[in-house]
């Protein structure tokens, strides 16, 4: 296991790279190119450039979040193609930079929504939050108005300039698409896009749905333990997987984290784990990491992705904005930096109770060097 941080390149980050490397137990950052138009191609060059930036902070970048795919391709248009094999040629060039696992998604329209980016907990912090009545109450635009109102500046992951000028008819078009025509165009997409990553020796991680039901009419189909079966079959291939994202499925009471972790754990390359805290079954906040903080078993969870031999990569999700931090929502230093630690807290029990010896991270020992697991 391994663990690192998200974090975005061009000055889009109030978190320096410095400040990642002193976080104990980080080895690397799971990153993107959010300047680029979705269904352009990840040029070598750029690559390279930002893998010398980052190695040359003593972190690895060995995950790609957020290569996000092409409306079109989700749509089923006849240039879906095209984007497809843009897909394809970018897989290949980020092998060719060392990159081992891709999180993408395949979220119509909205990647995810919120109702509040910074609602005030009882402790005084501020965290993301989701009130179904009060999203049902607004219309899309008015809930992306007002989530980049909140945004302290920064871009938003998924949230694309254009994707946001298309959002109203990009949901009327679906509201003509049944769930099952979306399942074929996601196995579509697969059918082109595994048998490529598997040659390149790169896992793909699909993220679930957030939240985990529908909104706005739209299909959602990663969303509970029946829905990730079928789409793992959909390409019986190590190279398809499941971004095991805990706060998104946690979202759901009626998922059991812990299960599914236990059920998928050889088939997740990458897992974001965090809390969440439910008011009602479907209103919650997010919350600190911490097991006694929300509704989920943290270690419960940590305990069945290692019982199911988990070798993949982890990192903490969303955090609170506390000590008055300024940052963007969810992506914060502080909180961030004390769930990466909980968590390893936690891995190392697992791993030292269990008889499995001392292999509590893969960043662990690197961090014993200068390197911090830096190869290159």
């Amino acid at each position: 296991m391994k663990m690192i941080l998200r974090w975005f390149p061009y000055g889009d980050d109030s978190v320096t790279l410095q400040q990642i490397r002193q976080t104990p137990g980080i080895s690397g950052v799971a990153t993107c190119f959010p300047n680029i138009p979705v269904g352009e191609v990840w040029q070598p060059d750029m690559l390279a450039a930002l893998k010398e930036e980052l190695n040359g902070a003593g972190l690895e970048m060995e995950v790609i979040e957020s290569y996000n795919v092409h409306e079109d391709i989700k749509k089923g248009l006849p240039s879906r193609d095209r984007y497809i094999e843009n897909y394809i040629e970018s897989i290949r060039n980020m092998a060719g930079a060392g990159v081992k696992c891709i999180c993408y998604n395949f979220m119509p329209a909205l990647d995810w929504a919120r109702s509040d980016m910074a609602r005030e907990l009882p402790d005084g912090s501020r965290a993301l939050s989701y009130r179904h009545s009060e999203v049902l109450a607004k219309t899309p635009q008015a809930i992306v108005d007002s989530t980049l109102g909140k945004s302290e500046g920064f871009s938003l992951p998924g949230w694309e300039p254009e994707r946001l000028r298309t959002i109203a008819e990009d949901i009327e078009f679906y509201k003509g698409m049944d769930e099952e025509t979306y399942w074929e165009h996601l196995r579509y997409f697969l059918a082109a896009v595994i048998p490529e990553a598997e040659r390149c020796g790169v896992r793909m991680g699909i993220h679930p749905d957030d939240p985990p039901w529908p909104i706005y009419g739209l299909p959602k189909i990663i969303c509970d333990a029946r829905n990730i079966r079928r789409f793992l079959a959909l390409h019986d291939s190590p190279a398809n997987g499941l971004t095991l994202c805990t706060g998104s499925l946690g979202s759901n009471t009626g998922n059991d984290i812990p299960a599914i972790a236990a059920e998928f754990a050889g088939r997740i390359p990458f897992a974001h784990i965090r809390n969440v805290k439910h008011l009602a079954e479907r209103d919650f906040d997010e919350s600190a990491h911490l097991s006694a903080c929300g509704d989920l078993d943290m270690f419960a969870i940590v305990r069945a992705l290692h019982a199911g031999g988990f070798d993949g990569y982890v990192r903490p999700d969303h955090g609170r904005m506390i000590w008055g931090e300024k940052a963007r929502p969810g992506y914060g230093l502080y909180d961030r930096a004390i769930g990466a630690n909980y968590l390893l807290g936690l891995w190392e029990a697992v791993d030292k109770t269990s008889g499995a010896g001392g292999n509590a991270s893969g960043a662990g020992a690197a961090d014993k060097t200068s390197g911090a697991g830096a190869q290159e």
